[in-house]
């Protein structure tokens, strides 16, 4: 089997765990509130405050230890970090179905976070077997697996929730997340253009002074936080937004398919966004995609029915979609191979900074202001980010050239 079957072989394996994954978290993501609910007789606000808190915690430990995972994955190899991370996600999953109170279920999300870099390393690892032309084509077709689960995912847990209680969801999806890590088990890693011969240790300061020499990919990797913060603000509440906006029967689906409305519109454009930008340019495609989006969220807050909302959503993926392949097929550029796991850490730990910040942002602005509040910072937060990236263009020519 040629180098070129296998990397056709992995990027199969690869789409299917992260398919896998990506529907098991989301999952249970949709009604983690309404779960929260359950545990006692709690206030409206504070419900909100938890469910935000509960939300971003498990990023809090996933943002100190991504830059120590891409790492150990430059240096030990990516296949066996992402087995660590699919069956200690696994066995995470399982034990939250046991939560009894708020307390248990903040100290099992924290937990979690150690095992939360599932997509994000296996993103790395195809990256590397990537050729630099079609970077962006390959990483957006493997963003297709995570999308497709995201928006298969959500339905499920809304389903299961419904008939068979949320205890019981988190236990089922964690058999999906162990049939993401056996997969992993058959692909083959390999590096392009790197050999034992060849094999380069670069040292952290090393890797250090690469990213700050280029003032774009600097900026490209700082914009990961506020892009997620927009993103993320809105997501630990919208089940309570769609309560507002439907009433409570079959919550649960509804919120599921709010949320799945913006995995359909990703699945539809990731792979066509990626590759336009190997052929425009990625930064230049960053800058629309930011642009669309700031547009696009500003008048989720003021709709009137659910499917206002969920037509807003999947506009929202349509233009969401892009961003992160792109983002990573840039770094594939900018990076040498055997720096891309430790740069991609660095960037993946900026990226959960946001997934912190923004379920705290959103919780607690939606308890003091309302929920349309939220839309209103999130797309103010887009905006600042396309603008940042532009005026990194403006100052920084030669770097921005090709990309």
């Amino acid at each position: 089997m040629t180098q070129q079957q296998v990397g056709k072989r992995n990027l199969a394996i690869m789409w299917f765990a992260n398919f896998f994954v990506a529907g098991s978290m989301t999952m249970v993501m949709p009604f983690l509130s309404l779960y929260i609910e359950t545990f006692g007789n709690f206030s409206d606000q504070y419900v909100k405050n938890w469910s935000g808190i509960t939300f971003g915690i498990t990023f809090v430990t996933a943002f100190l230890f991504s830059p120590v995972i891409g790492r150990m994955g430059d240096k030990f190899g990516r296949k066996r970090i992402l087995l660590f991370l699919g069956f200690g996600m696994a066995i995470s999953m399982f034990l939250l179905g046991y939560a009894t109170s708020v307390f248990q279920l903040f100290i099992l999300r924290l937990f979690m976070g150690f095992f939360s870099g599932f997509i994000p390393v296996s993103q790395a690892f195809i990256s590397t077997q990537t050729p630099k032309e079609t970077a962006g084509k390959v990483l957006g077709t493997l963003q297709t697996g995570s999308i497709t689960g995201s928006l298969i995912g959500p339905m499920i847990g809304g389903v299961l929730a419904d008939s068979l209680g949320y205890a019981a969801t988190f236990q089922s999806t964690s058999f999906f997340i162990l049939l993401s890590g056996i997969l992993v088990l058959t692909v083959k890693e390999y590096r392009i253009g790197v050999t034992s011969k060849t094999k380069k240790t670069y040292s952290k300061k090393e890797v250090w002074s690469h990213i700050i020499k280029n003032p774009i990919l600097l900026n490209v990797m700082f914009i990961s936080t506020l892009i997620q913060v927009a993103n993320f603000s809105i997501q630990p509440i919208l089940s309570l937004y769609v309560v507002e906006l439907n009433g409570v029967e079959s919550i649960a689906f509804f919120s599921g398919l709010a949320f799945s409305a913006a995995g359909l519109g990703n699945l539809f454009m990731a792979r066509k966004w990626g590759s336009l930008a190997d052929r425009i340019g990625y930064i230049k495609i960053l800058v629309i995609l930011l642009f669309l989006s700031a547009i696009i969220y500003f008048p989720g807050a003021f709709v009137t029915n659910i499917w206002q909302l969920v037509l807003i959503r999947f506009a929202l993926g349509l233009t969401l979609g892009g961003i992160i392949p792109v983002r990573i097929a840039y770094i594939r550029h900018e990076a040498p191979v055997e720096m891309q796991g430790e740069v991609l850490g660095y960037n993946t730990s900026l990226r959960f900074l946001g997934n912190i910040i923004g379920p705290l942002l959103g919780g607690f602005l939606s308890g003091w202001f309302g929920i349309s509040s939220v839309f209103f910072i999130t797309s103010t937060l887009l905006l600042i980010s396309g603008l940042i990236l532009v005026s990194s263009m403006q100052k920084h020519p030669k770097l921005a050239r090709n990309h």
